[in-house]
């Protein structure tokens, strides 16, 4: 049988593509649809009738024929079954589904359509999240869930085997990719399935919200789990998106390097997607940014315009191929020290820290410590952590120090409130302008890669990178570039000097 070819799409930026969805009474039926072109305005103000599926792909090399206009059309097992789940017994139904609305061959169409994301599910009367089929008891976690939400769940009956069972149900790959972030947050309306079980998207977050205590002995899943609910539950409060002067389609939930911080821990097939799939939630401006989706930009390129754009095209940024990790040298200054750190899980996990801060020039009334509220982080901030500028930068970084460099655990710490001063209060960007000396060589690692638990722990984080070769490696093939080892230890005891950490800082 012949397979389904497409055809080009309209010129202009409002045309997408819908799946209509053919009924059928027998289950095991094959899956018929067509495909039809469809032009979305560039207002937010309605909603469309067709829903958006949020899901995963799944192994693209095991693959199940549909039917496009009677012609073959090969889809993975997952959407396979996720298209069986939602077709009806005798009304069709419509469809915006990426590996089909999209010609997934020409990349010049994958590209232009990736800057609409934003506007595709936003105007989408409903998204749909597909989790899979069911296993490990998910019929038994969807139930725990709608019972439990507003309340902790009375359930004792089997507890073990309700934990394990929603334990099971939010280690799901789907909570782990980062297109979701966007698909889930522009949604008006969302609606969870699992095999045959469904759910409202805001009963399963108050549900899954109520049973924090299931999953509070994992960090990595506690993060993973709260960056979806949150992004579920403030989507209605959420005016809609916002059109670029390019046509990028975005949501203005707030600046990209807050969005890097929280969620480049998600997981991506193409690397240069943890930055693409981030870009329709950005408050930025990125018209002059050089971040706009091109998959044949070399990934090491693309990461280190990312570094500049987030910190300042002043820094000397160098990356590799097959790595999620930019080693960035820069001058800078330090502003303090965190010195406790409170995490409000009534605030959507946003994590409490006080900070002692040292004289900022220009500012010798402000000194001693200050509490900040910070979003959640991917990478947690610690007792001890550093706050830093670097020439340049318009936000501080929260840095921790291994030996003789140091790595990034905020590359834009951005406290949501106002600083306090003797005189009142002063905003951050009038703050950091007052820091106009920065006298210190700081060597920075911004590493994807090694998260969560490895990041936690200096100690073992300096072994990881040293067995990986990271910093002796690369520092004795570009020795030029880089600061040597005596060098760098010499500055990292001028940095501890700087904090007035004189014994640790002799011992370097």
């Amino acid at each position: 049988m012949s397979q389904y070819r497409y055809s080009p799409l309209s010129p202009g930026r409002d045309s997408i593509r819908l799946l209509r969805l053919l009924p059928h009474e027998d289950e095991t039926a094959d899956i018929q649809c067509e495909l039809f072109e469809y032009s979305l305005p560039n207002s937010c103000k309605r909603t469309h009738l067709y829903d958006s599926l949020s899901y995963v792909w799944g192994n693209p090399e095991e693959k199940l024929p549909i039917f496009i206009h009677k012609l073959k059309f090969d889809v993975t097992v997952n959407l396979r079954a996720a298209l069986s789940r939602l077709r009806n017994h005798s009304v069709e139904r419509i469809l915006w589904i990426d590996a089909i609305c999209i010609d997934q061959a020409n990349q010049e169409e994958k590209e232009h359509q990736i800057q609409s994301m934003a506007k595709i599910y936003g105007q989408a009367n409903r998204v749909v999240v597909w989790l899979g089929e069911a296993a490990d008891d998910s019929d038994l976690a969807f139930e725990e869930i709608r019972i439990a939400r507003g309340k902790k769940s009375a359930n004792s009956l089997d507890s073990e085997k309700i934990q394990q069972a929603v334990l099971a149900l939010l280690q799901r790959p789907w909570f782990r990719r980062i297109w979701i972030l966007q698909e889930v947050a522009a949604a008006r309306n969302v609606l969870i399935m699992c095999g045959f079980k469904k759910i409202d998207g805001y009963v399963f977050c108050l549900g899954v919200d109520s049973l924090k205590d299931f999953y509070e002995a994992r960090p990595d899943l506690q993060g993973l789990i709260r960056s979806v609910t949150y992004l579920i539950r403030e989507a209605i409060f959420r005016p809609g998106y916002s059109m670029g002067s390019s046509g990028r389609s975005s949501l203005d939930i707030c600046p990209l390097g807050e969005l890097m911080d929280m969620y480049h821990a998600h997981e991506a097939t193409k690397r240069h997607d943890k930055v693409y799939a981030l870009l329709g939630m950005s408050s930025d401006d990125l018209s002059e940014a050089n971040l706009l989706p091109n998959y044949r930009d070399p990934w090491e390129e693309l990461l280190q315009r990312l570094a500049k754009f987030l910190l300042s095209e002043k820094i000397s940024v160098e990356t590799w191929g097959d790595k999620e990790i930019a080693a960035i040298k820069s001058k800078g200054c330090i502003l303090g020290k965190v010195s406790s750190v409170l995490r409000d899980t009534a605030l959507d996990d946003r994590q409490s820290v006080d900070v002692i801060f040292k004289n900022i020039s220009g500012q010798p009334e402000y000194m001693g410590v200050q509490r900040w509220t910070l979003r959640p982080s991917a990478k947690s901030i610690r007792d001890g952590d550093l706050i830093c500028l670097l020439q340049g930068a318009s936000k501080p970084a929260v840095i921790r120090l291994c030996k003789d460099h140091f790595a990034i655990i905020m590359i834009a710490a951005t406290p949501l409130e106002n600083i306090r001063m003797e005189e009142g209060y002063i905003e951050w960007p009038n703050l950091l302008q007052s820091a106009k000396t920065f006298t210190r060589d700081f060597l920075l690692f911004w590493d994807w890669e090694n998260f969560p638990k490895k990041f936690q722990d200096p100690e073992e984080y300096e072994m990881l990178i040293r067995t990986n070769d990271w910093v002796s490696e690369h520092s004795k093939a570009h020795r030029e570039g880089h600061l040597d080892k005596a060098t760098r230890v010499w500055n990292v005891a001028l940095i501890l000097g700087d904090l007035e950490e004189y014994k640790e800082a002799e011992e370097r």
